[in-house]
C-alpha cells in the first residue's frame, strides 16, 4: 500500500494545531542509521487508509516527492471524542532485518465443523492476532486459520495453526501454546439429526397405498 506524505518545517504544539486546521496531520518517521523525520499527511487520506487492516499490519510504501521507503504503521493517537487523527508514528523498514509486528488471523470453515454443523455449539475466538517475527518481504497481511476440524469439546492452540514459510510466532507468558479458539456449547441447543443416506432411504421398501374401501356407496333413494 501507498500513501503520500509532506515534509514538515515547523514543530512544536502550536505549529500541529495550525497544522491541523489546515486539514493535515502530523507524523513522524524513525529507526535506521536515519534521523528522525518530521512529516505531515492529508488528514481524509489518512482517516480512510487506516479503516483497512493492511494498512496496520503490511510494509507501506511512503512517497514523498519523487523518492519513496518502506515503513509500517508503529502508533496512531486519535483524539478522545473527535473524529480526528493527532499524530502518526512510522519506522523505516531494513529489508535485511526482521520485523516484529502483530498480525490478523483470518477464520473460515467453522461452518463446516461438527462442533458447529450438527453438535450445538459455537467457536469461541480467544485470540483475533498474533505476534511475529519475520523478514520484511514474509510479512504476511493476516494469516488464515481452518475451524473445519473442531469438534465438540475440542480447542485450536497457537501451535497447531499453518504459518506462512519465514514466519515465526513470537510467544508471551508462561504459556507457550495458548487457546486461540475454543468450542463452546450453547445452553439448550440440541444436537441435530444426521440426514439420512440416500441410499439408505432407496433401500426401504415403499409405503403401500391406503387400501379402497369395499363398502359400495349408498344407492339413490328411489323417488315416489
Amino acid at each position: 500500500m501507498k500513501f503520500t506524505a509532506f515534509e514538515r518545517s515547523k514543530q512544536g504544539t502550536g505549529a500541529s494545531r495550525r497544522l491541523r486546521i489546515t486539514g493535515r496531520t502530523p507524523a513522524i518517521v524513525y529507526g535506521g542509521a536515519t534521523p528522525p523525520q518530521v512529516i505531515e499527511i492529508d488528514h481524509n487520506a489518512l482517516w480512510h487508509a487506516l479503516k483497512k487492516e493492511a494498512f496496520h499490519s503490511s510494509v507501506l510504501t511512503m512517497e514523498i516527492g519523487d523518492t519513496s521507503s518502506p515503513v509500517l504503521l508503529r502508533d496512531v493517537q486519535v483524539h478522545p471524542f473527535k473524529q480526528l487523527i493527532l499524530h502518526v508514528d512510522f519506522q523505516r523498514v531494513d529489508a535485511s532485518t526482521k520485523l516484529h509486528m502483530k498480525v490478523p488471523l483470518h477464520f473460515f470453515g467453522d461452518e463446516n465443523s461438527p462442533a458447529i454443523k450438527t453438535e450445538g455449539c459455537i467457536a469461541n475466538h480467544v485470540i483475533s492476532e498474533i505476534d511475529v517475527l519475520c523478514l520484511p518481504a514474509d510479512l504476511p497481511e493476516f494469516i488464515k486459520v481452518d475451524l473445519s476440524g473442531l469438534k465438540k469439546g475440542s480447542s485450536l492452540h497457537l501451535a497447531e495453526i499453518a504459518l506462512p514459510k519465514g514466519v515465526s510466532v513470537v510467544k508471551h507468558g508462561s504459556d507457550k501454546n495458548p487457546v486461540v479458539v475454543s468450542v463452546v456449547a450453547v445452553a439448550g441447543a440440541e444436537p441435530v439429526a444426521a440426514a439420512e443416506p440416500a441410499a439408505d432411504a432407496a433401500a426401504k421398501p415403499a409405503a403401500k397405498p391406503a387400501a379402497k374401501s369395499a363398502a359400495k356407496p349408498a344407492e339413490k333413494a328411489t323417488k315416489k
